[in-house]
């Protein structure tokens, strides 16, 4: 299963939407999931927002740090993909997720396990 943490259809600032998925990635894990699907919106500017931005910038560390394995944005959510084989192989059901393919930059896809 692969869990959606919407970002976009609530009204959250940069600094409590980091930490929701911060909060979601320790729940998953517990739980036993692969990954998550974090929905964050591109910017009403195509640049991408603060939540997206912010989210990319901390990414990084936390898989340094061990927290989360890997991440990649939703351009990479693909069949074609190695790091979305990798979560597709291990997980079946997540096939049939509907950004796969979609080429969508408002999304990012969280490895925790």
């Amino acid at each position: 299963m692969l869990r959606l943490i919407n970002l976009k259809d609530e009204v959250y600032n940069v600094d409590y939407a980091i930490k929701t998925v911060e909060i979601e990635i320790e729940n998953a894990k517990r739980e036993g999931l692969i990954a998550i699907k974090v929905l964050h919106g591109y910017g009403s500017h195509g640049r991408g927002g603060a939540i997206m931005l912010e989210l990319r910038r901390i990414l990084p560390f936390w898989k340094r740090q061990g927290f989360i394995v890997d991440f990649f944005g939703g351009d990479k959510w693909s069949l074609f993909d190695k790091q979305s084989q990798e979560i597709l192989n291990a997980d079946k059901t997540i096939f049939g997720d509907c950004d796969l393919d979609n080429n969508n930059p408002g999304i990012t896809i969280i490895k925790v396990s």
